[in-house]
This record gives C-alpha cells, sequence and structure tokens, in this order.
C-alpha cells in the first residue's frame, strides 16, 4: 500500500464528500479518484478494498468534526453551568454546519450499518467510543449533570442534526439557536 499520508487524507477527504453526495453505494475507488483530482487507480494503491476504505473514512470524520481545541478553551473560561454546556451544543451545530459533507457522511455509514455487519461493528466501537469520551469529558469538567444527563443530551442533539441536516423546512430556518437552548434547558439541570 502506497504510504504518502498527505494523499491518503486527500483521499479519505474525497470518500467522505463521495459518501454525503453519492450514498454508500456510489462510493467507488474511480470515484473517490476523480472526487480527489487524482489519476484514476491511485486510491486502490492506498486502501486495500472498498471495507478498508469504508473503515478509514468512518474514523476520518470523526477527526474532521473533532472540536476546535482552541475555541473549547475559549469557552471553558465560563462557569460550569447550563449556559456552558448550551455554548458548547451551539459549537457543535456550529461544526457541523460547517462540515455538512462530513455529518452526512456519517449518517450515509449508519444507513450501511444496517445492511453490513463488519460496518455496524465497527461504527459501534466508534461511535461508543466517542460517546464514552463524551461522557468522562462532561463530567471530568464538572459539567452539570450526569452519565444520563450527556447521553440523553446526546440522543436529542442527534435528532435535531439529522432533522437539521436532511430535513431543513421542516424547523424552519431560524428555529435551530432555540431550539438547543430548549434542549439543554429541559436536559440538563440549572445551577
Amino acid at each position: 500500500m502506497a504510504q504518502n499520508p498527505a494523499r491518503r487524507v486527500a483521499l479519505t477527504d474525497a470518500a467522505v464528500d463521495v459518501l454525503a453526495e453519492q450514498g454508500a453505494r456510489g462510493l467507488t475507488f474511480r470515484a473517490v479518484d476523480v472526487r480527489a483530482g487524482v489519476p484514476i487507480g491511485t486510491a486502490s494503491n492506498y486502501f486495500a478494498g472498498r471495507d478498508a476504505l469504508l473503515d478509514q473514512t468512518a474514523r476520518h470524520i470523526h477527526h474532521r468534526l473533532t472540536p476546535d481545541p482552541v475555541i473549547i478553551g475559549e469557552l471553558l473560561r465560563a462557569p460550569r453551568d447550563r449556559a456552558l454546556v448550551t455554548a458548547l451544543m451551539h459549537d457543535l451545530v456550529r461544526r457541523i454546519d460547517a462540515d455538512r459533507a462530513g455529518y452526512l457522511a456519517l449518517l450515509e455509514l449508519r444507513l450501511e450499518a444496517t445492511r453490513r455487519p463488519e460496518i455496524r461493528a465497527l461504527l459501534t466501537t466508534t461511535i461508543r467510543e466517542q460517546l464514552e469520551a463524551n461522557i468522562a469529558y462532561h463530567l471530568d469538567e464538572g459539567l452539570p449533570g450526569d452519565r444520563e444527563t450527556v447521553v440523553t443530551l446526546y440522543l436529542a442533539m442527534t435528532g435535531l442534526l439529522v432533522e437539521h441536516l436532511t430535513l431543513p423546512g421542516v424547523l424552519g430556518p431560524d428555529a435551530l439557536p432555540a431550539l438547543v437552548g430548549t434542549l439543554v434547558a429541559r436536559t440538563v439541570p440549572g445551577a
């Protein structure tokens, strides 16, 4: 397998975009090569097969959606209260809006996981690890609430983000900021 890390990232980014635009069925080496603007056959030199491409793409999506440590550092200067959790959720929405393709690709992988046990196993492990890391972070940072608070907020925000990205007209163009506040207010205990 080829070992140019920058090209591997470019190919994986292209795979994320292909997943978001064409779904899992459209994710082929050729489609990735075209999207990345590289010679046909390049992706097959970097990934042993389609499963390896899906695996690396799933892992890369989470890297793309990771919070910016500088922004999080700024946010964490605030008191550990519901307002801070609201600000963190608004940052999540901002990141998802900035990388819509990343989140849509993740949704495509979730759908593919319903049909392919190996993708389900990989995605279950990855998502569970992310959720556990988020729970630990929330608790370690002294944010209000407990494990169940974080899980409930995760499920509520996931639903809100799916609605926002797939059928934005259902909630309307200006509803998202207020709904984020409402979700946090009804999920996270006050002072």
